[in-house]
């Protein structure tokens, strides 16, 4: 790699290499980005599950149209409910431990959750839960919440509100809930996303919680 006028010669005429190299690895650590890792977390078990979709959607644009952002799903399923005395030796179980480990080396997190009865779904508050125990593998991190129905923000203001104890910071703009179930169809048979309207629109969250999250870290 070279660039136009970068290097200077000596009184021989000769390119001094090592000002030429020092510079090209300056320019490198200025223009890449840091990987901002996501753990993605979704808030129904169904498996063609809309909420599930986005999820799917945000891995695919974090991988083709977003620089320096890695989308993960971690599972849920198999967490057992909260239940202290499934803590032994301050060791949780092999389940939660790995949960909590992915929880811990991610920069932030996205929730892709429907609403049940006007709050959050079990399975979400069951991880929170987990996740809260000594120490709290929440802490500090920035958090963006998305739903596929309309009744999701419902979900989001009471997620927002256990977010406060926790010290999970979401971030407030913009903001993603969408009726899947209203025509045109937004979504396929196997829950995926093919809208290209709702797909920039959940794009707007990604590139919100990655500069947010980097804000918090100090990296910007």
């Amino acid at each position: 790699m070279s660039y136009p006028n970068c290097s200077k010669r000596s009184k021989h005429g000769e390119i001094e290499k090592e000002e030429v190299i020092e510079e090209e690895v300056a320019v490198s650590i200025i223009s890449k980005k840091p990987v901002i890792k996501v753990a993605a977390i979704c808030g129904s078990l169904r498996k063609a599950s809309y909420n599930r979709g986005l999820i799917r959607a945000a891995i695919e644009l974090s991988k083709e149209q977003i620089e320096g952002l890695h989308v993960e799903y971690v599972e849920t399923a198999a967490l057992p409910m909260l239940n202290t005395d499934l803590e032994v030796d301050g060791r949780f179980p092999a389940e939660v431990e790995e949960f909590r480990q992915k929880i811990l080396e991610a920069d932030c997190c996205l929730f892709a959750s429907p609403d049940y009865n006007y709050s959050v779904t079990p399975i979400v508050k069951n991880a929170l839960d987990w996740g809260s125990r000594p120490p709290n593998v929440w802490a500090g991190k920035a958090a963006a919440a998305v739903s596929a129905v309309g009744g999701g923000r419902r979900a989001q203001y009471h997620l927002r509100q256990i977010g406060v104890v926790l010290d999970l910071h979401f971030i407030n703009k913009p903001e993603f809930y969408m009726n899947a179930h209203r025509p045109p169809g937004k979504f396929n048979v196997d829950g995926d996303l093919v809208d290209s309207d709702t797909k920039e629109d959940l794009k707007e969250i990604l590139l919100s919680l990655q500069a947010f999250t980097m804000r918090l870290q100090g990296k910007c």
